[in-house]
């Protein structure tokens, strides 16, 4: 049965999605200047194929009243076209469409599906490929090929791999073959580290705390590691594992971080969290090394306001406008190879 939205809530959402915004504009402003700004984590798929459970769980992030309807206005927002209206509405220039194979946790978005997403937009869509490793002992060299088909098409530019919810290792060396292919081809790779909420993924150390993947970085020098999440522990809502992917990063030139998801209002209420990450990246000399992202596009106005957070935080730690650029879109510029 189709379910329609209530008439006040397709009011309220349009409101929020275009109200105010009289002319688009993709400079994001820090401290008065302009900055071409970009979103590296955004998501992409069909609710319908998203687990219930993970369903319910995405809804929990939903502020009312979008909480009310939250599957057909998820598809409204993982659309190409709902997505690019996010990115304008957050000043942001380009965003990057991400695929996953999850099939035990959050479900699957495929590598076509982002492929697709990118080429109706590439002007402003970049996108990270996957692959499926539950059945890696039979399927290992079939599956790397789609990777590395799925990677020679335009605008696709890395990998993203989530342990916790992919169910392999951090530290098997069976699937260093994944790195191996990553580095050869020259695209970067996002992980998802510290844990996650959602049903189906895996808690335990080896598959969330990014010690786990020293190895790996130390023995594929030539593979580029953007630790998605800096470590963050969702389920305590704490900064779980941050000092690890700090020193990592401060260890190894390969090792980037990505702040994604832990400055959320439901992880990170009062903005704190956000502060104390961007503090301590300074502390540490490694704002070179982190590239922004979000975790959208979730629900309207997610991108805009997790941006403005990334920024109130960057101002309160003394970001100059030439450190918060390379945040904002330098950093990913260099490490992708891209145009921001």
């Amino acid at each position: 049965m189709t379910r329609t939205i209530p008439s006040w809530l397709s009011v309220v959402a349009l409101g929020l999605m275009f109200g105010g915004c009289d002319e688009k504009t993709t400079n994001f402003l820090y401290q008065g200047e302009k900055l071409q700004a970009v979103d590296m984590h955004l998501h992409v798929g069909e609710w319908s194929q998203i687990p219930p459970p993970a369903q319910e769980e995405l809804a929990n992030n939903f502020p009312f009243p979008f909480n009310l309807e939250p599957g057909e206005l998820a598809e409204d927002q993982l659309t190409t076209a709902g997505i690019v209206a996010e990115l304008d509405k957050a000043n942001l220039r380009r965003g990057v469409v991400l695929a996953v194979y999850a099939p035990h946790s959050v479900g699957i978005a495929t590598n076509e599906q982002a492929i697709q997403q990118v080429s109706e937009a590439p002007d402003r869509l970049y996108g990270l490929a996957s692959l499926r490793v539950d059945r890696w002992d039979t399927d290992e060299a079939a599956e790397l090929a789609l990777l590395e088909d799925a990677l020679s098409k335009p605008g696709m530019i890395g990998v993203k791999l989530a342990h916790v919810h992919m169910h392999f290792r951090m530290d098997d060396p069976r699937f260093y073959s994944i790195y191996e292919v990553a580095g050869r081809m020259g695209k970067p790779l996002y992980l998802h580290t510290g844990n996650s909420p959602f049903v189906g993924t895996l808690e335990s150390a080896p598959y969330a705390d990014p010690a786990y993947l020293e190895e790996a970085i130390r023995t594929h020098p030539q593979a580029v590691f953007i630790l998605g999440h800096m470590g963050f522990d969702f389920i305590n809502r704490t900064l779980g594992d941050l000092e690890t992917c700090l020193t990592l990063a401060k260890r190894y030139p390969n090792v980037f971080l990505e702040p994604s998801a832990l400055g959320s209002n439901r992880s990170d209420p009062e903005g704190e969290k956000m502060r104390h990450v961007m503090k301590r990246v300074k502390e540490m000399g490694l704002i070179d090394r982190m590239i922004y992202g979000s975790d959208g596009p979730q629900f309207p106005g997610f991108l805009e306001d997790y941006a403005g957070k990334a920024r109130d935080a960057m101002v309160a730690a003394s970001y100059t406008t030439a450190e918060a650029d390379l945040v904002m879109g330098g950093n990913f510029e260099r490490v992708f190879g891209v145009k921001r």
